[in-house]
């Protein structure tokens, strides 16, 4: 029987990912513990290898805030909204693009690459969702990241990697662009609206900075601002009432367990296609 020989190089880099993925949940398990901890030891603060006097009562305090669910479905609109009109509307830019024939495809592409080196900042960007009318509407966190140009060049590589005789077949068995666009290249595409579904869903479900600044009314509050509300300190009581049951620390760690858990439940049912999506969509052709 053949001996395998000890390879340095993977048993380094395997003790090296194997610490690098500890350190990475390490997080959200401290989270997950101080949420099931009573309120002194949660007070106590430290390491938390594991829950300490285990209690669900943060969770029971939690899951009967209105203000949490309020904050839920506004999150889960913006995130539902957001990641279908920007797959949408981003595979619809970037089709075209791989067409030859189109005119000034060059200058379109080029102005696309334009706004991934220079763009206007935060107060432009401001001003113009104020003139809009959006702000402290929800359409304020949709519209304005609707289309990204990087997701832009991404479908763009991924589409160039389709071979074209099969447009060719359904245009000659009558199949018009639409047609062929919604029937063949999307179906063909699902790795790439996959991936890039799953990074605007994330996005938005954790976008705190457009929330903070766009919505200024309370029952338009997302989770990440309702968070940051209660780690303030500032809505904590109205929140939990007098917290004779259990500490604010386990409260925020609760809510943070709370509003990971769509996001938990999705990203499997993605990731298959994530890793055959960034590769086939990073290529150059």
């Amino acid at each position: 029987m053949k001996k395998r020989k000890f390879d340095l190089f993977a048993g380094i880099n395997g003790t090296f990912l194997i610490l690098l993925a500890l350190l990475t949940f390490y997080p959200l398990w401290h989270e997950i513990s101080l949420s099931l901890s009573s309120s002194e030891q949660a007070s106590r603060g430290g390491l938390f290898l594991w829950p300490r006097n285990l209690t669900f009562g943060a969770y029971g305090i939690v899951l009967r805030s209105e203000q949490l669910w309020l904050a839920y479905r506004n999150s889960a609109v913006i995130t539902l909204a957001s990641t279908i009109l920007s797959v949408f509307f981003t595979a619809t830019t970037a089709y075209p693009l791989v067409k030859s024939n189109l005119p000034g495809r060059r200058l379109f592409t080029g102005l696309i690459l334009f706004t991934m080196l220079f763009s206007g900042g935060i107060i432009p960007h401001y001003l113009l969702v104020k003139q809009l009318g959006l702000i402290n509407t929800l359409w304020a966190m949709i519209i304005p990241g609707m289309i990204s140009a990087f997701n832009v060049i991404i479908m763009l590589n991924f589409f160039r990697s389709l071979p074209e005789e099969i447009e060719e077949s359904a245009t000659m068995d009558g199949a018009n662009p639409i047609r062929i666009l919604f029937t063949i290249i999307f179906p063909l595409s699902a790795p790439v609206l996959a991936t890039v579904a799953l990074w605007e869903a994330v996005g938005q479900w954790n976008n705190f900075f457009q929330a903070f600044l766009y919505l200024n009314d309370k029952s338009l509050y997302t989770l990440p601002v309702l968070l940051r509300e209660i780690i303030d300190g500032q809505q904590a009581e109205s929140l939990t009432g007098k917290l004779v049951e259990t500490s604010q620390e386990s409260v925020i760690g609760s809510t943070i367990v709370v509003s990971l858990i769509p996001i938990l439940l999705v990203y499997p049912f993605l990731q298959k296609y994530f890793t055959k999506g960034v590769l086939l969509g990073s290529v150059k052709s």
